[in-house]
C-alpha cells in the first residue's frame, strides 16, 4: 500500500504542467492584488482548483501506461490500489493547505487586518474543493477512461470561476455573515460523504476493467 501511495504522489509532483503552473500563478497574483483584505481566501481557491485539476491530470498516467496488466502480476487487489489512489489525493491536499496558510499570512500583512473567519473558510475551501474535485473525477476514470474525467475537470471550472468573481465583484465576501461557518461545516460533511461514497464506486468500477 505504502508503494502505491508513494507512486501516487510521486506522479501528481512529476506531471505537473509547467503552462498551467504558470496561469495559476499569474491568476493567482492578480487575485491578490485586486481582492484586498480576501486576497488570501481567493487565492487559496484558485490553488485548490489547481490541485485539483493536477489530481485529475495525474489520473491519466495509469491508463496509459496499462497499470491494471502490472496490477495483476503483483500481490495487490483493486481496493488496495484505488485505496492508494484516494489516499494519495488525501496526501496533495498539504499543498492546497500549505499554499492557504502562506497566502493568507501575505494578506495579513500586506493589509495589516487578521481576520480569522477568512482564514477558516480560506483552509476549508482549501480541503473541500480538490476533494470534491477528485471524488467526481475517479469513479469517471476507472468506468468511462480518463478522457470523460478530463472533460468533467475542465467544464468544473466554470462554475468555479463564476463563484470567484461573484464574490469579487458582487456584494462581497463581507456581506456574508458568521453562518457561513456552518454552511461550510455541512459541506465539509457532504464532500466526505461524497469522498468515500466516490471510493466504492470506484473500485467496482476499476473491477470490471480488464
Amino acid at each position: 500500500m505504502k508503494g502505491l501511495i508513494y507512486k501516487d504522489i510521486a506522479i501528481f509532483f512529476k506531471s505537473i504542467d509547467k503552462k498551467m503552473l504558470l496561469i495559476a500563478a499569474g491568476a493567482i497574483i492578480l487575485l491578490m492584488v485586486n481582492t484586498g483584505v480576501y486576497a488570501g481566501l481567493f487565492a487559496s481557491v484558485m490553488l485548490a482548483m489547481t490541485v485539483g485539476m493536477q489530481n485529475v491530470m495525474s489520473f491519466a498516467s495509469d491508463e496509459k501506461a496499462s497499470w491494471k496488466k502490472y496490477q495483476l502480476a503483483m500481490p495487490v487487489n483493486a481496493v488496495s490500489v484505488v485505496t492508494g489512489k484516494y489516499v494519495s489525493v488525501v496526501c496533495t491536499l498539504a499543498v492546497s493547505l500549505a499554499g492557504s496558510l502562506l497566502f493568507n499570512l501575505i494578506s495579513s500583512v500586506a493589509f495589516r487586518m487578521f481576520d480569522m473567519m477568512v482564514w477558516g473558510v480560506s483552509v476549508a475551501v482549501s480541503v473541500i474543493i480538490p476533494l470534491l474535485w477528485t471524488g467526481v473525477c475517479l469513479p469517471l476514470t476507472y468506468w468511462f477512461g480518463f478522457r470523460s474525467a478530463q472533460t468533467m475537470g475542465l467544464v468544473a471550472v466554470i462554475p468555479m470561476f463564476y463563484l470567484v468573481k461573484y464574490f469579487e465583484d458582487g456584494a462581497g465576501f463581507s456581506a456574508m455573515t458568521n453562518s457561513i461557518f456552518s454552511c461550510i461545516v455541512v459541506a465539509g460533511v457532504m464532500v466526505a460523504v461524497l469522498f468515500l461514497a466516490s471510493m466504492i464506486i470506484s473500485v467496482i468500477g476499476y473491477n470490471r476493467k480488464k
